[in-house]
């Protein structure tokens, strides 16, 4: 048997400490750990290694059981597991780690002062950089000035700056970055006019830059300056004009680069597939001289964007090693088109999942409601981030669940705005308006600021509860927090003045606007129909239409309720004709049921059956409702009976269509098919859901339920009301008021 010698075993480890390491940045975890698992030499390297595979493949709990077994650490071995740990965003354990250490080197510093001020920790960063043993060493203090300069806390850099004993080009570029990288050119300009040395990532900070910022001619004019430009510079000046939509341009200067690399070639694959030009994307992939990950996951990613998911499916097959990211975009594609089982299916070949790939398949699941699925994989990860969190949040929302939803947002270790949004708008869905506002409340009392969203839902809960005053708090705080010019929250404010009948401050915020949208004038037009104000509504139509903005099916919903409710009926009749025949717009059932209301306000009751019976879609509870409600005024019994049977064909457990239906047979005398209704009412066991009244009083909400005892004022409020029933029978203002005080019953 041939023997080895020492050299040979040595270079044996090392090889295999090599392949560990490479396998460990492919995403090939599983592989790493087969290969460190079947080696019989091991060194101080090979764990650090395969600590580090772990770390940077999301198994950071394998990767300290592996720290805390080895038999000999260096400094290496600390330093690795403080970058697992910052890898994964855990920074308290890295801290940890860090006090932990026997000794430290200049890197071990560095390492958590970036972390810090990487989290937006800058006062623990600082704190940890006036303890450094050696303030001499440049490289601390850029990890410093790029924290604070990122953080845009610029004063702090430039100062930190000054005071440097000794600057290097790094320091240059740090403070340059955190201009350019957080918008602020006109500062970065300054600086980069005014700095003693430069070099080509001087340049290419301008160029991205401006890029960023989408002065795509400024970042032009500095590109053609570079005096050296790398690859690097040409790939941001072609990913800027991808960015922006400038395809012709990008391939361009692709075609010019004197040197492409793999992100060259990547970089032009994704301006392709951004651009939905798929062909081109795919022949460029076919060319390439040699592709990586990056490739794989884009082409994959561009089938998915075009749904040709059974070519995604075949390139995911053909790429010689999985990467979870391929797999991810693989499982997106099957999830944006509600296909879970073939997402599962990926899902469970995927060894080593990371947070985003757990997510998209819970995100998956909530959209399809599939909210039992969506909880058993949230309660599987060990790693959950407040995407996962605020997932299962608007999950259960979505699903009406608010019970549990509520329950998920109560166990979260952290929140932020996304959070809150997602309670409050899924309070603001399920009609939960009073719950949407104290949640409004509560997040401010928590410290977190509002959103645009957060002031859209809450002024969404104020327009449907008529709490004006609220409302207009809101605004206000709206108008403090800048966001009165965000057309969101615009749009919700004409809605909350105009629900609220305030009609004249919804004209306000419209004719404030800089710029208003379909919304804005739909959202205009349907509050003066919801007042009564039928002319006003549909001249505000025919402005619209003068200034070029296109209606859509809210818009014609609108302007169809103000003719109905302002008994415009021969302009109504000829805004319908219009929808289909001039604009377009294909009606729905609530445009029926316009109409049909339209024509029963009008004693047109034949009109409006003849309408019912020959539409294109199927007629709906609200179509037939409208029916009923003015076959009712009209005291047409026949056609008021048919319309009431067909809505208890379609809502056949709602105790109210049963309450109409008796009332119907009472108004034309026909007791006993009166109470005979009733009686199968009592039958199918149907429940009368129990309206509640609001009221503001000062800046709070009060609702009322019928018989309540928890009212903590009920008996004085009782006292009051018939106090006021009493004196109103006696001035003969009211002949029966029985029924307006059944709180009190």
């Amino acid at each position: 048997m041939k023997m080895r010698s020492v050299g040979d075993m040595g270079n044996h480890v090392f090889s295999q400490n090599l392949k560990i390491t490479q396998l460990g940045k492919s995403g090939r975890i599983d592989e790493a750990i087969k290969v460190f698992s079947q080696m019989t030499q091991k060194n101080t390297v090979t764990f650090n290694s395969m600590i580090s595979a772990y770390a940077k493949n999301g198994r950071i709990v394998d990767a300290r059981q592996l720290f805390d077994k080895m038999p000999r650490r260096n400094l290496v071995s600390w330093n690795t597991m403080i970058s697992g740990y910052l890898h994964n965003d855990k920074v308290e354990e890295a801290y940890d780690i860090f006090g932990k250490m026997p000794k430290r080197d200049l890197f071990s510093w560095t390492l958590m002062i970036t972390c810090y001020t990487r989290n937006g920790e800058l006062q623990k960063a600082r704190e940890l950089f006036n303890l450094l043993p050696h303030k001499l060493d440049v490289v601390c203090w850029n990890a410093m000035i790029a924290g604070y300069a990122k953080n845009g806390m610029f004063d702090e850099a430039k100062r930190l700056f000054d005071e440097m004993p000794v600057k290097d080009l790094v320091s240059w570029n740090s403070m340059l970055a955190g201009y350019t990288q957080n918008g602020q050119m006109h500062l970065g300009l300054q600086f980069f006019e005014g700095m003693v040395e430069r070099n080509v990532i001087s340049w290419n900070l301008m160029v991205d830059g401006f890029v960023h910022v989408g002065d795509l001619d400024s970042a032009w004019k500095f590109f053609k300056k570079i005096p050296e430009p790398n690859v690097v510079s040409w790939v941001t000046m072609l990913s800027g004009f991808a960015r922006n939509g400038r395809i012709t341009e990008a391939q361009n200067l692709f075609e010019q680069m004197p040197n492409r690399n793999v992100v060259s070639w990547n970089a032009m694959i994704a301006a392709y597939v951004q651009d939905c030009q798929i062909d081109k994307a795919v022949r460029l992939f076919s060319e390439m001289p040699e592709r990586d990950s990056v490739s794989w996951t884009t082409m994959i990613n561009g089938y998915v964007c075009v749904g040709k998911l059974d070519e995604a499916r075949q390139l995911l097959h053909q790429m010689p090693y999985k990467n979870i990211a391929a797999q991810t975009a693989m499982i997106s594609g099957y999830v944006q088109n509600k296909r879970m089982d073939e997402a599962n299916q990926i899902f469970n070949q995927i060894g080593t999942r990371d947070v985003v790939c757990w997510n998209t398949m819970i995100a998956g699941y909530a959209q399809c409601g599939k909210m039992a699925e969506a909880q058993h994989l949230f309660n599987q990860m060990t790693n959950k981030d407040l995407v996962s969190w605020n997932t299962m949040v608007a999950g259960y929302a979505q699903a009406g669940q608010m019970d549990k939803a509520l329950k998920i947002f109560e166990e979260m270790g952290k929140r932020n705005a996304v959070s809150w949004n997602s309670l409050i708008a899924g309070f603001s869905q399920n009609e939960l308006y009073l719950d949407a506002l104290r949640s409004f409340m509560m997040m401010g009392q928590e410290g977190k600021r509002p959103d645009e969203s957060t002031f859209a839902c809450g002024l969404s809960a104020c327009a449907n509860i008529a709490a004006l005053q609220m409302g207009e708090q809101l605004h206000h705080l709206a108008v403090k927090s800048g966001y009165i010019n965000d057309l969101f929250v615009s749009n919700a404010l004409i809605t909350m003045y105009a629900k609220c009948g305030r009609v004249s401050n919804a004209e306000l915020v419209f004719k404030d606007l800089a710029n208003v949208d379909v919304v804005s004038w739909n959202s205009l037009i349907a509050g003066h129909a919801l007042n009564g104000n039928g002319k006003e509504a549909v001249e505000l139509f025919e402005e619209m239409l003068t200034q070029g903005v296109d209606p859509d099916q809210v818009t014609f919903i609108g302007v169809l309720s103000a003719c109905s409710h302002g008994g415009l009926v021969s302009r109504g009749l000829e805004l319908f004709k219009s929808m289909t025949e001039r604009y377009n717009v294909e009606p729905l059932a609530e445009h029926y049921a316009c109409m049909v209301d339209l024509l029963g306000r009008a004693g047109r009751l034949e009109e409006g059956f003849k309408m019912v019976s020959e539409m294109r879609i199927k007629a709906t509870a609200g179509i037939w409702g409208a029916l009923l409600g003015a076959a009712r005024i009209h005291r047409n019994f026949e056609l008021g009976k048919y319309a009431a049977e067909k809505l208890l064909e379609l809502e056949p457990h709602k105790a109210s269509n049963y309450v109409l239906l008796s009332n119907i047979h009472a108004d034309a005398g026909r007791w006993s098919e009166a109470q005979r209704v009733r009686m199968v009412m009592a039958e199918r066991r149907t429940e009368k859901q129990p309206g509640y009244s609001w009221i503001e009083v000062g800046d709070q909400v009060h609702s009322y339920l019928p018989g309540d005892p928890a009212q903590p004022r009920i008996a004085e409020i009782c006292g009051i009301l018939k106090t006021l029933s009493a004196e109103m029978r006696n001035t003969s203002c009211v002949t029966d008021v029985k029924s307006s005080f059944d709180i009190c019953q």
